[in-house]
């Protein structure tokens, strides 16, 4: 098993930013808050994209259907 593939650990920053009190917030600091998030989303996003079609074509280079 690669080390890739192993579970990231507990306390990362999505879970501390999801234990986090919003209740000291402004209503403009929560918008601003959500405009990174999704930022942060669609990068996650863009790199599994990268990362699957890098995987599709070292799975079709090397023949191994359904890895």
């Amino acid at each position: 098993m690669d080390d890739l593939d192993l579970p990231r650990p507990k306390g990362d920053a999505a879970s501390k930013l999801a234990g986090e009190d919003l209740a000291p917030y402004s209503q403009d600091e929560l918008t601003e808050r959500i405009a990174l998030l999704e930022a942060e989303i669609e990068r996650v996003r863009t790199h599994r994209d990268k990362a699957s079609a890098h995987r599709a074509a070292a799975d079709a280079l090397f023949n191994r259907p359904g890895s």
